[in-house]
């Protein structure tokens, strides 16, 4: 997918959510690492620990163009244990 140029040069960006399943706790690492990697286009971030089911849940809200955001959001989802999905607004 190539980039779209707006007409002021700059490169059109999405706003999007990532959530993130974390089932594997030796997965944490990487994903941590792959997430600062991509902390330019990283709005914020927040992390729930729910232990009742050995799980945490980590939304990431990014603003990006859309080929980073699936790579992104794909690179966290080949991990060992992580789920990851993007939801992207419509502007």
């Amino acid at each position: 997918m190539t980039e779209k140029i707006l007409a002021n040069g700059k490169v059109e960006t999405r706003v999007a959510i990532i959530g993130i399943i974390v089932e594997e706790e030796s997965s944490v690492e990487e994903l941590n690492q792959i997430l600062h990697e991509y902390g330019s286009c990283i709005i914020g971030r927040m992390g729930i620990p729910y232990p009742q089911k050995g799980i945490n849940i980590i939304s990431i809200a990014v603003d990006a163009p859309q080929n980073v955001i699936s790579a992104l959001s794909g690179k966290l989802g080949k991990l060992p244990g992580i789920s990851s999905k993007a939801a992207y607004s419509k502007i």
